[in-house]
């Protein structure tokens, strides 16, 4: 499988308590999991700058990591 690295920013009312970041962290990874079950999650960093996020995750082909992205934005 090939590794994808995918920078994100979130919605600025995703960012106004810690405890809701970790929310849409779950319902994300939980929702790959059912629409694209051969998309291995590797890590996601939340960095200071541009965007928010670092996602980084493995993915069979590029159709299946396109869909995986949109399913995160």
């Amino acid at each position: 499988m090939a590794t994808y690295v995918m920078l994100t920013r979130l919605a600025p009312e995703a960012l106004t308590k810690p405890e809701s970041v970790a929310d849409l962290n779950k319902k994300t990874s939980e929702r790959i999991k059912r629409e694209c079950p051969t998309v291995r999650w590797v890590s996601n960093y939340a960095v200071l700058d541009a965007c928010d996020c670092i996602d980084i995750f493995e993915a069979p082909d590029a159709e299946t990591a396109t869909k995986a992205a949109l399913l995160v934005r």
